[in-house]
C-alpha cells in the first residue's frame, strides 16, 4: 500500500535576497544611481523641470500644489465726503456752497443754469440798496467766485490781506476764506472755510 506522501515533490526552499541589487557579476557603476535600493532616482533635467530649480514643490506661480490660485477679497474704500465751502449773512446760520447762490432783495434764478438748481437767500433791504438779485455765490473746485448780477449800488469784496475792491457791474473774483462782501443797507456776507455736509 503506497502511502499519501509518495506523490509529494518536495521543493527546496529559495531565499529572496532583502537587497535588490543584482549579484556583484551583474553590477553596473553610477555615479548618479543611489546606494538606496528602493529609491527611484530621476535624471537631473527631469527632476527641475517637475519640482522646480530649488528642488521642493512644483513652480505653481505662488500657490501650493492642487490649490487655485485665490485673489484677496477686495476691501471696498469709502469714498472721501465731499467739502463745501460755506458762507452766512451777518450772524445768520451758515448756508453750504453745495449749489449755486443768488442773494438779493427778491432773487431769482437766470433762465440757463449751469451746475443743477440753484438757491435763493432773500436778505431784506429796507433803502433798496440792495437789488432783487445781487450776487452770485459759485464753488468752482477748491475755489469761491463771486460775481455782482449788474447790481445797482455795486459790490465791494475785502479778500483777507487785501485792500477792498469794489466790483463792477457783471464783474467775477475768486474769494478765499475770511471774506467780507458788502452789498449794500448794512448786509455784509462772510465766506467759511470748507467743511463737510452735516
Amino acid at each position: 500500500m503506497q502511502s499519501d506522501f509518495e506523490d509529494t515533490v518536495t521543493v527546496k526552499p529559495v531565499m529572496v535576497p532583502t537587497s535588490l541589487e543584482p549579484d556583484s557579476a551583474d553590477t553596473v557603476m553610477a555615479s548618479h544611481v543611489s546606494q538606496s535600493p528602493h529609491r527611484l532616482i530621476e535624471p537631473p533635467d527631469e527632476r527641475s523641470a517637475r519640482y522646480g530649480s530649488h528642488g521642493a514643490w512644483p513652480a505653481t506661480e505662488g500657490t501650493l500644489p492642487g490649490r487655485p490660485r485665490v485673489a484677496p477679497p477686495e476691501v471696498p474704500i469709502a469714498p472721501p465726503a465731499p467739502q463745501f465751502y460755506g458762507f452766512r449773512v451777518g450772524s445768520s446760520a451758515v448756508i453750504l456752497l453745495d449749489a449755486v447762490v443768488y442773494i438779493g432783495r427778491k432773487p431769482s434764478a437766470p433762465r440757463v443754469v449751469r451746475g443743477g438748481m440753484p438757491r435763493l437767500v432773500r436778505v431784506p433791504s429796507v433803502t433798496s440798496e440792495v437789488s432783487s438779485t445781487h450776487l452770485e455765490l459759485r464753488q468752482v473746485g477748491r475755489t469761491v467766485v463771486v460775481t455782482d448780477m449788474r447790481s445797482t449800488n455795486g459790490t465791494s469784496v475785502g479778500v483777507p490781506g487785501l485792500a477792498v475792491r469794489r466790483l463792477r457791474q457783471g464783474e467775477s473774483l475768486v474769494v478765499t476764506p475770511g471774506t467780507l462782501i458788502d452789498i449794500g443797507d448794512r448786509i455784509v456776507i462772510e465766506i467759511l472755510p470748507l467743511q463737510e455736509r452735516a
